[in-house]
């Protein structure tokens, strides 16, 4: 068949299948609307036809017409996507916490891709691949010049198969050819519980993947068998971009009663509107709770911590939230691909909903905070739709964090560790490691070369060039290299002012690199502030109770 029949064909079946549509739902609508759709579905038709018919150049075909679906698609929202038959694996980890791949985390570092992370028994570490080394090959082909997404792809597939990688370790000057077998990789979303503290439990959610519910209700109930005299848990959301909603309510029960409405779904679709309210037995409805929360907690992490806090059940603790109140589902489309899109917006108990951006043409829009609606808590404080969700007791984030960002920018703190790895086989367990070598991140700051540039920095320098372009600058050059001057001396102090931020990191990263997820973990707690906060209040019942009363 040649290709004009072909697009004839195309063109025959989609009007066809627009015309169909369109009256089916003539009864419940205007036609008008869907004769613009059928109008416009036949304009489409044609105009790809005739691009890929008798444009200048090659095109391909499939690439042109995944420009037209995203381009379409980001006139939406964020969250509505075209999801292909090659992105199903990613889509898949999403949602199961499970890929086909060999378990490992991989990040552009100087323009290669690079092991960030490895999960603990899976192919990639058995395989001996370490963090840090970096895949200049995979199934021969160069990597250089890849974007992340490409080469995430090449690594995950159909357990059994396997990829071949050539490696470039530092430290060694020849290259490293491996072949690993992809298997299912399962990431646990509770990756660590225990003790904090005497009498205090701990437990991170990293993602809401299924099981997210059982696994929490899991890890409560091991706390609480291995510390009878349990009066306190921390449930660690920070960083939980979320994922399923029915765990979220599923999470939810573990703390709330059975026929507790947690969450309500309201969209265009009437028939889709539910109401999810908890329908198992909880694990423990009394235990004083503190839930952590930052700007990283989206979407099911703002459910959860959103309706302990408007049934007052915890003290949220840490920084405002992301702000997502928007409920994504997905529908098929045809070889094995998908779209996943926005039906609703979701609504907790209270009856707020903590969306903090309105989107019009795709482009975001900040809800004002004059417009913000007061709701009330079941011991009637007051909170606040839009903007995510505000933090009982909220902490400012550490004043570190330009030189830190600048730091995480340039991977300066993850290059040291690979190279500190390197040079020491092991160190000691992560209650008693301790870094004392900070004279050493220095002077590799220095080898490296690395520049401290803040946006700071970069608004000086645009201001510069405005200044230039419109005849200012001859004017405005004094205070320019004033401005300059005196952030110069504020940046040389940064690294010594900030030294224990700095060193927290450098400890978490390199109790990665010896003892995994779990190792990142436990240093973590031993060093964070919030979790110290959230033991003090815990330990100190009338400040709890405070917390949670209507001032």
């Amino acid at each position: 068949m040649d290709i004009k029949r072909l697009y004839a064909l195309l063109l025959v079946v989609v009007t066809l299948g627009s015309i169909s549509l369109a009256n089916s739902y003539t009864t419940h609508h205007q036609s008008s609307k869907y004769f613009e759709i059928t109008k416009n579905m036949e304009i489409f038709t044609n105009l790809y036809k005739e691009i890929n018919t008798y444009y200048v150049d090659d095109l391909d075909p499939a690439r042109l017409m995944r420009t037209g679906l995203d381009a379409m698609l980001e006139s939406l929202d964020p969250y509505t996507n075209y999801i292909s038959e090659s992105e199903i694996e990613g889509y898949r980890y999403m949602t199961t916490g499970k890929y086909g791949g060999i378990g490992a985390s991989v990040d552009m570092v100087e323009g290669l891709p690079t092991i960030s992370g490895l999960h603990e028994g899976f192919s990639a570490q058995k395989a001996g691949l370490r963090v840090g080394d970096q895949l200049t090959k995979i199934d021969g082909e160069p990597t250089q010049g890849r974007d992340i997404e490409a080469v995430l792809s090449y690594l995950k597939g159909t357990p059994g198969t396997k990829v071949s990688l050539t490696v470039k370790r530092p430290g060694e000057r020849s290259a490293i050819k491996l072949q690993i077998e992809r298997e299912n990789v399962t990431v646990p979303n509770v990756p660590y519980e225990g003790p904090v503290g005497k009498d205090i439990g701990y437990l991170a959610l990293t993602t809401f993947t299924q099981q997210a519910g059982q696994n929490v209700g899991d890890a409560v109930k091991n706390l609480k068998k291995e510390n009878p005299n349990l009066k306190g848990i921390i449930l660690d959301l920070r960083g939980n971009g979320g994922g399923l909603l029915h765990e979220a309510v599923n999470v939810c029960n573990v703390f709330v009663p059975r026929n507790e409405t947690v969450v309500t779904t309201k969209g265009k679709v009437k028939e889709w509107n539910k109401e999810f309210k908890t329908t198992n037995l909880p694990i423990d409805t009394d235990i004083p709770l503190v839930v952590l929360i930052d700007k990283g907690s989206a979407s099911a992490s703002e459910i959860v911590s959103g309706v302990m806090q408007d049934l007052d059940r915890g003290v949220l603790i840490g920084q405002r939230s992301y702000g997502k109140g928007l409920v994504q589902n997905t529908r098929d489309v045809g070889y094995n691909s998908k779209v996943k899109m926005t039906i609703a917006k979701y609504y907790i108990p209270s009856g707020r909903c903590i969306q903090a951006v309105d989107y019009k043409d795709g482009r975001p829009i900040q809800v004002d905070d004059s417009l913000r609606t007061a709701y009330y808590t079941r011991n009637r404080r007051p909170v606040f739709d839009g903007g995510g969700v505000k933090p009982d007791l909220e902490l400012l984030n550490p004043e570190a964090a330009g030189i830190m960002n600048s730091l995480a920018n340039e991977h300066m703190i993850f290059k040291y560790a690979t190279e500190y790895a390197r040079q020491h086989p092991q160190i000691s367990s992560v209650q008693e490691f301790r870094f004392t070598d900070y004279p050493d991140f220095l002077d590799y700051l220095q080898q490296e070369g690395y520049v401290y540039t803040t946006y700071t920095d970069k608004s000086i320098e645009a201001l510069r060039q405005q200044a230039y372009e419109e005849g200012y600058l001859d004017d405005l050059a004094g205070e320019l290299k004033s401005m300059q001057t005196a952030l110069q001396t504020k940046k040389k102090n940064d690294l010594i002012k900030h030294k224990d931020v700095i060193v927290k990191a450098i400890e978490a990263e390199l109790a990665a690199r010896y003892y995994y997820e779990r190792g990142r973990i436990e240093m973590g707690l031993r060093n964070d502030e919030e979790i110290k906060q959230a033991i003090d209040i815990l330990n100190t019942p009338a400040r709890y109770s405070k917390l949670l009363k209507a001032q």
